[in-house]
């Protein structure tokens, strides 16, 4: 597993349920195609899980 993981906004949450909104202000995406990069654990792990289908992942 990397240390770090990419995570990219490619999907417009509009529409989306309000805990998958709320996941991805906590991760720090409120923009379409903004980039944050996160340490690589079982939280963020599990924010993306909640999120995948909104998100892209790249290990770094």
């Amino acid at each position: 597993m990397a240390d770090q993981v990419k995570i990219t906004l490619v999907k417009s949450p509009i529409g989306s349920k309000a805990y998958q909104k709320a996941t991805l202000k906590a991760l720090g995406l409120t923009k379409m195609h903004k980039t944050v990069v996160k340490d690589n654990n079982v939280y963020v792990q599990g924010q993306i899980n909640t999120v995948r289908h909104l998100v892209k992942v790249e290990e770094e």
